[in-house]
């Protein structure tokens, strides 16, 4: 049996043998089953918040009474979302049920956390003008495509060179919410800026080339099968962090993508700065870029696509928030005679 067949099915089979691998197995079985470093991150936070909430005991002299304690705590007294309940309980249950080898019977006396459908903040063109007057340079070409092509914000910083196309006008996003791939539009608008900004990042990973580096880090998949793909320009990140760092998978040093809270902290100071008094953060723009679409007239479910969503029901959340709808609604306090 080839080795690596083997230890997958040691790692999948056996339960929990020592204390003091807790955390590096937990990473060891998401990896094989190729969760994505978001999750991963996630997972091991719950089981952290998890083990000190009872006090430092290990999770295999535990079991479903303390995970119910848990979770209502989470849901009582931390008053979280349903989301973040589920995300907690996900955890845990792949924690025991992979790593532990201990199946957990069902949760009867679980309370579940409210789950509460609130509408998007959304922008009007007008305020996206605003805050995109007070960015620039690659913040700039950012949120313009957060806002132009509808993307989530670890969609538009994952974006690779191959993934770019200026001939169909369209960018192809890989491995999306939901493992899910899709295509979206490229604005017209953006494509002389995003060329000229492509030739800095090749000029750039000509100069890593010639230093010895140059790796830009793969899915685990196909690194195993064409070790040398990172270095490619076709795999290398559209936006490339300015340095260099150590991928956890490999060891070695390879340059990533820029950090989530570079723009994040991008977004929020430029809003400040254009005095719009809204809570915006990166997917704001993305809500404005569905509104904005159906106010103009496209169908709902081109829009569906474009975004990505599962179902149209999600879709149809931002027909509550267009402008389109209020326009034609007079308030009764209007009709007063003066």
């Amino acid at each position: 049996m080839h080795a690596a067949t083997a230890y997958a099915e040691a790692v999948q089979s056996a339960p929990f043998a020592s204390k003091r691998r807790l955390l590096p197995t937990l990473r060891e079985a998401l990896r094989l089953r190729r969760y994505s470093p978001s999750t991963e991150r996630a997972y091991v936070h719950w089981v952290k918040r998890y083990v000190r909430f009872h006090q430092m005991r290990h999770p295999k002299d535990m079991g479903a009474r303390e995970i119910t304690a848990f979770l209502n705590h989470l849901a009582a007294d931390r008053h979280v979302a349903g989301a973040t309940q589920n995300q907690a309980l996900a955890a845990l249950l792949f924690l025991y049920r992979r790593v532990l080898g201990t199946e957990i019977p069902w949760l009867d006396d679980l309370v579940r956390a409210k789950t509460v459908k609130r509408l998007p903040t959304v922008l009007t063109r007008e305020e996206v003008q605003k805050i995109l007057a007070q960015l620039s340079g690659t913040r700039w070409l950012l949120v313009s495509l957060l806002y132009g092509a509808g993307l989530r914000l670890n969609e538009c910083l994952s974006l690779r060179v191959k993934d770019v196309d200026f001939a169909g006008g369209k960018l192809v996003i890989r491995q999306g919410k939901g493992n899910k791939d899709r295509v979206t539009v490229l604005p017209h608008r953006l494509e002389p800026v995003l060329a000229a900004h492509l030739e800095r990042v090749k000029a750039l990973h000509a100069e890593d080339l010639a230093s010895g580096r140059g790796e830009a880090p793969m899915p685990q998949a196909l690194a195993a099968r064409y070790p040398k793909a990172g270095y490619s320009w076709a795999w290398q990140f559209v936006f490339p962090s300015s340095q260099c760092c150590r991928d956890p998978y490999t060891g070695r040093a390879v340059r990533s993508h820029v950090h989530e809270k570079t723009l994040q902290r991008a977004v929020k100071a430029a809003t400040w700065r254009a005095g719009i008094a809204k809570p915006v953060g990166c997917h704001t723009f993305r809500h404005a870029f569905a509104t904005h679409l159906l106010e103009a007239g496209h169908d709902i479910r081109a829009v569906q696509e474009l975004l990505g969503h599962k179902d149209v029901a999600t879709t149809m959340i931002y027909t509550h928030v267009m402008k389109t709808n209020l326009a034609s609604v007079t308030s009764p306090a209007d009709l007063l005679a003066r």
